[in-house]
């Protein structure tokens, strides 16, 4: 019996497999540390033999059994895509089906299933998002909100579980998911040894990296308010001046807004603030005062609040 499959597709996302690997074949070696059985696990793809990595690098893999055992964590790795155009070409390739038809068979026995990035669109795929509340890569949270309609989508967490599925957000969250998939089945003393050993930690929010145009790069509304919102900064930008902008009722544009990004106008505005707050104070130069007033929002404490509750961070913490 394992622990874990880690389930590869064709052409993954490298550093998604390697990830998992590393954490796992390290977390093995600490388990005696503190008195728990190590992890064990195999690695499986419908079709078995080498698969290819990219750059040079291989790695075999036995068949996915038919039948899985309901103890059994399957690990999904990302898929090796750039944008979302490039998304139904990929699920339409022939590896797909019998890929999504075990997550299917896997899920109904009562296993769990752990994907992080563009892999979140095969549990889709598989019918088993339906109701669920998921994050994915923030990049491709549009895109899941699309063919997911019955889904919550919440791309600001990096981790998020919901029954009998864990997700998470952009490539290298991937790390997150298993550092919290090991948490779960082999507790937080093994856990934190390993983020200490490999230098890395659990990370609550992907929020920090989000840039609103870039989530919906095809979309020309949002690109046209974000770029009005930070070139009109640090004066106030209401969502009045910005249907204005763009020519259309304010209705219209809460609409339309909340359609592609998943929150309405006045959170895009509070998120291009953010960003600018963001890069100014990783600069190093400006006061949290000073970096208040170049982004507008009257008084240091609520660019503190909007940090925590947004990022989960505070000044001291954004600069690093």
């Amino acid at each position: 019996m394992h622990d874990f499959v880690l389930v590869v597709p064709r052409a993954p996302f490298a550093s998604s497999v390697t990830l998992t690997l590393d954490l796992l074949t390290t977390a093995a070696k600490l388990a005696c540390r503190v008195g728990v059985a190590p992890p064990r696990w195999r690695v499986c793809a419908v079709t078995p033999g080498i698969i290819e990595l990219g750059n040079g690098l291989q790695l075999q893999t036995d068949r996915l059994p038919v039948r899985s055992s309901a103890r059994e964590c399957w690990i999904l790795p990302g898929l090796d895509i750039d944008d979302a155009s490039q998304l139904d070409a990929r699920l339409a390739q022939p590896d797909i089906p019998p890929l999504v038809a075990a997550l299917r068979r896997h899920a109904r026995a009562g296993g769990t299933i752990a994907g992080s990035c563009s892999s979140v669109f095969l549990l889709n795929a598989a019918g088993l998002l339906d109701g669920r509340c998921v994050t994915t890569t923030w990049w491709l949270a549009s895109a899941l909100r699309r063919v997911a309609p019955n889904t919550r989508v919440e791309p600001d967490r990096m981790v998020h579980a919901d029954g009998p599925l864990v997700t998470a957000g952009a490539a290298m969250a991937h790390m997150d998911l298993v550092l919290y998939v090991l948490r779960q089945r082999f507790g937080e003393q093994l856990t934190a040894m390993l983020g200490q050993a490999l230098l890395v930690e659990q990370r609550r929010l992907q929020s920090l990296y989000m840039s609103p145009a870039m989530m919906v790069p095809e979309n020309n509304l949002i690109a046209l308010l974000t770029s009005h919102i930070a070139e009109t900064l640090p004066e106030p930008v209401t969502v009045g001046t910005l249907a204005a902008r763009a020519n259309i009722s304010t209705r219209t544009l809460n609409r339309q807004v909340n359609k592609v990004l998943g929150y309405g106008p006045q959170q895009l505005i509070q998120s291009v603030r953010l960003n600018r707050a963001r890069v100014l104070l990783e600069s190093g130069g400006l006061s949290v005062e000073e970096v208040t007033a170049q982004v507008g929002l009257g008084d240091s404490a609520t660019l503190r609040r909007l940090l925590r509750r947004r990022l989960g961070l505070n000044p001291t913490q954004v600069r690093g």
